[in-house]
């Protein structure tokens, strides 16, 4: 329990570091411009975009603290910038709960792969095909048993794809890192 709780304190002090936030501003920027680049809508629920990259790169540098505000900061400011549906905070949420999800499995912790797998998989299972699909059927009516097949396929087929993705980013910044002394 002490290791969980240094864990969140040491996410915490992140913030007095200017350095840290700058990194992150730019990663918002990155973040907003996947977003735009490089999104595809497979139909009316599912959308299959690489714009969460710089929000695991943040959990992975920066903690489950910086991870959760960052992804609920990014969340609304992608909105401001170009909303598309309703604004509906469960979805912000959402981005919050998956920035504490990844920063507890990635932070200070030697990037393994299974490491990046188990974060996948909790966040997909919990953030994207429960929340996700019910915040979904809230809002337009739709039945959550009716849209959850759907959204699960989609989040089988990228699990690996994601895992991967994510592994090589974090190995990646783990180099990087010790270039810059963060």
């Amino acid at each position: 329990m002490q290791k969980i709780k240094q864990l969140y304190v040491d996410s915490i002090k992140e913030f007095k570091i200017t350095r840290n936030m700058v990194i992150c501003g730019f990663m918002a920027a990155l973040a907003v411009v996947l977003g735009y680049v490089a999104s595809i809508d497979v139909g009316p629920y599912i959308r299959i975009g690489f714009s969460g990259i710089p929000n695991r790169i943040v959990e992975f540098l920066f903690g489950p603290v910086i991870g959760c505000i960052f992804g609920g900061t990014l969340d609304i400011l992608k909105f401001v910038i170009k909303p598309t549906g309703p604004f509906f905070f469960g979805f912000t949420f959402d981005a919050m709960l998956a920035g504490v999800i990844y920063g507890s499995f990635l932070y200070k912790k030697p990037v393994k792969l299974w490491r990046v797998f188990v974060a996948e998989l909790l966040a997909k299972v919990i953030v994207n095909c429960f929340f996700n699909t019910l915040w979904i059927s809230m809002l337009y009516g739709k039945g959550f048993i009716a849209i959850l097949p759907a959204r699960m396929i989609k989040n089988a087929v990228m699990l690996p794809i994601d895992t991967l993705i994510v592994y090589f980013a974090c190995t990646f910044m783990q180099k990087f890192k010790r270039q810059l002394h963060i």
